[in-house]
């Protein structure tokens, strides 16, 4: 995705801007501080998004039923649990894996775990998305992953490790904030931005054009739909929703 030199220019002003957090990475303290404040950030951002996301989030979880085993319990990994933020949409009778790559989030997971009964944590896996051996091949329904591809080092991967863990006819579903149309102010905007949003929010980016990895990382159905977060000049509203069958 090529800049032109506008942005290049603003681009440059806002790192300026931004020299004390690039002073900090550069010495190698911002990263400690990062993963212990993220949690807590994200903690207080996921209650503010699922009041706006509410209704996209309970349509899009509506049919999680559907991928449950003969037994009718649904064996679900999620990718990037963090605080927990999606168990309120979760069927009773699920069993979780969560995944997360940074432990700090735990005690927020086991906290928002106990104010729903309904569902057991079978096990809490820390390791980074794209390599999860603690996960056998084909032992889960379904697998979710929210407001994570963003920040994955390779979505490809990740994706690749989500069908390998799958079993055959199982479901991955995925809300994520993506890159806004070519040409758009929103995409001129992200890409000032992104450098240091990257920085700032735990190497989260702002331009990924996720849906094209899911286009192509090989499932066998594809439900995808483009829509926009109720966030006014904020550069996430663009984002996709949908799931993905093996």
């Amino acid at each position: 995705m090529e800049a032109s030199w506008l942005v290049i220019l603003l681009r440059t002003g806002v790192q300026i801007l931004a020299f004390p957090i690039y002073l900090l990475w550069y010495l190698g303290l911002w990263d400690p501080f990062c993963k212990k404040a993220f949690p807590h950030l994200m903690a207080r951002i996921a209650v503010f998004y699922n009041k706006m996301m509410f209704a996209k989030k309970k349509e899009l979880f509506s049919n999680l039923k559907d991928f449950a085993g003969p037994s009718g319990v649904l064996t679900l990994l999620e990718i990037g649990a963090g605080s927990g933020s999606n168990f309120e949409f979760y069927p009773a009778r699920c069993q979780l894996i969560c995944n997360d790559n940074n432990d700090n989030f735990s005690k927020f997971l086991v906290k928002t775990l106990s104010q729903h009964p309904h569902l057991q944590l079978e096990r809490h896996v820390i390791a980074p998305a794209e390599d999860m051996p603690q996960i056998p091949n084909s032992s889960v329904d379904v697998v979710v992953c929210t407001l994570v591809l963003c920040s994955v080092e390779s979505t490809e991967r990740v994706l690749k490790e989500a069908l390998r863990v799958l079993r055959p006819g199982g479901a991955f579903y995925f809300m994520e904030h993506v890159a806004a149309a070519p040409f758009s102010w929103d995409l001129f905007w992200q890409q000032i931005y992104d450098p240091v949003w990257q920085i700032l929010f735990d190497g989260c980016h702002l331009a990924r054009e996720t849906w094209r990895d899911l286009e192509k990382a090989g499932f066998s159905e594809l439900k995808l739909w483009h829509t926009r977060a109720p966030l006014k000049w904020h550069p996430t509203q663009p984002h996709i929703i949908g799931y993905a069958v093996k």
